[in-house]
């Protein structure tokens, strides 16, 4: 019970299990949150073997749906009294149209909606730990994000890149937001971005569109494995060198200058209400 505690999303792949393996390394008592039970079974014994730390246990939740977001907190409030480190990493890139099951545009629920709700929901296992810390995994893309993304019903003028860079901004609005709300808390937020990295991002608008993303990094030169993409994640989470450093932007285990959008009160305000509008959840910690 002495180990410091982390939560990671999309953790069964990619990003998100590389970060879970060397944080399980370093000794983190970990939770793994994944929508895929047979995934997160496995995942868990990979990094049990690889990392020798026994600490390793799962979450089953589909982001996506705020309901099952609202069950996973729960779940996890009755069994941890603490959690030292939130990362929000899951993500995804829709190039057609989808609403969930709640009506809610997918790209919005999966990328902010449901890291929205899980954080707040969780706010007070992060007051308990004190120091705590919030990474919010955002991308480059976000430099495109030009406004925040609506509850779109209506599919003729969606444009999945569009969306996603927007989805992308508002993790890099959020981390500012929250990180003023939580001031003197005890807990910082601080949001990243980890670079083009050899995932299975995008697979999911089929084989083509996943390999056209990965070739254009790989022909830049630019193209990671997802130990390397986990690095800036994994050094947020927990190096003294940013112990105390909140509503702060990394690339390269460096700060920069997020888009300037992202400074922009005014959104980052119309996100917070429209986030509280569409889940409910009092902004009121």
């Amino acid at each position: 019970m002495n180990k410091r505690s982390c939560l990671i999303t999309g953790a069964t792949s990619g990003i998100g299990k590389a970060a879970a393996l060397a944080l399980a390394r370093m000794g983190y008592r970990l939770i793994l949150l994944g929508r895929n039970e047979e995934k997160l079974m496995k995942t868990c014994r990979e990094v049990r073997l690889k990392s020798g730390n026994d600490g390793i246990n799962s979450c089953l939740c589909d982001l996506s749906v705020m309901k099952d977001v609202h069950a996973a907190a729960d779940r996890i409030k009755v069994d941890y009294d603490r959690i030292d480190v939130l990362i929000n990493n899951a993500g995804a890139r829709f190039l057609r149209h989808e609403l969930t099951k709640e009506g809610i545009e997918m790209t919005l629920a999966t990328n902010h909606l449901g890291h929205f709700v899980l954080t707040l929901s969780l706010i007070n296992l992060l007051k308990n730990s004190g120091p705590a810390r919030v990474v919010n995994v955002s991308s480059g893309t976000h430099y495109g994000g030009t406004c925040i993304i609506e509850n779109i019903l209506s599919a003729s003028n969606y444009d999945g890149r569009k969306q996603y860079a927007n989805s992308k901004l508002a993790n890099v609005l959020f981390t500012y937001a929250l990180a003023d709300k939580v001031a003197g808390s005890g807990i910082t937020v601080n949001s990243c971005e980890p670079g083009g990295v050899a995932t299975n991002f995008a697979h999911n608008n089929g084989f083509l569109h996943w390999l056209k993303h990965r070739l254009y990094y790989l022909r830049k030169g630019q193209l990671l494995t997802p130990a390397q993409g986990a690095e800036t994640v994994v050094y947020l989470a927990s190096s003294d060198n940013v112990a105390g450093v909140t509503g702060r932007h990394f690339f390269g285990k460096k700060e920069i200058k997020s888009s300037d959008k992202s400074y922009d009160k005014t959104l980052q305000d119309g996100l917070l209400s429209l986030s509280r509008e569409l889940t409910g959840i009092d902004l009121l910690l």
